[in-house]
């Protein structure tokens, strides 16, 4: 996996959410598809029974549905600090994780990582696109 190709509708989401909990954590989780060496992000769906905290973020892992469409996890960090932790990256989702930091204006404030905390190219495409 090469590059996170954003849908411009998920972008605007992830934004919104995270500023609207900050100075709380925000979580969603990532619904889109692999297209050839791209993770095509396509919904952002809110995990039932979600807990948003200074410092933390989580759901119940029991309560997720049984989605294969279901790509990754996003979560802000309020810090402002883009790096995922090890706790983030041990408690990561599918292929891709996102961190949304503040002040949550554009795309500058969103960073993706793989499994192994590298970092990945983003791609911010038309919703009709």
């Amino acid at each position: 996996m090469k590059r996170v190709v954003l849908k411009k509708d998920v972008l605007v989401a992830l934004l919104e959410i995270s500023r609207h909990l900050h100075p709380n954590e925000a979580i969603v989780l990532l619904r889109g598809r692999e297209v050839e060496q791209d993770i095509v992000l396509e919904e952002v769906l809110l995990a039932p029974a979600s807990v948003y905290g200074k410092g933390f973020s989580e759901f119940r892992l029991d309560m997720l549905p049984m989605d294969f469409s279901l790509v990754g996890v996003a979560h802000s960090h309020p810090s402002g600090i883009p790096i995922p932790s090890v706790e983030d990256l041990n408690n990561m989702i599918g292929k891709v994780l996102i961190i949304v930091v503040a002040p949550y204006s554009n795309k500058s404030c969103i960073a993706a990582y793989n499994s192994r905390g590298e970092c990945l190219q983003i791609i911010v495409e038309s919703s009709g696109g």
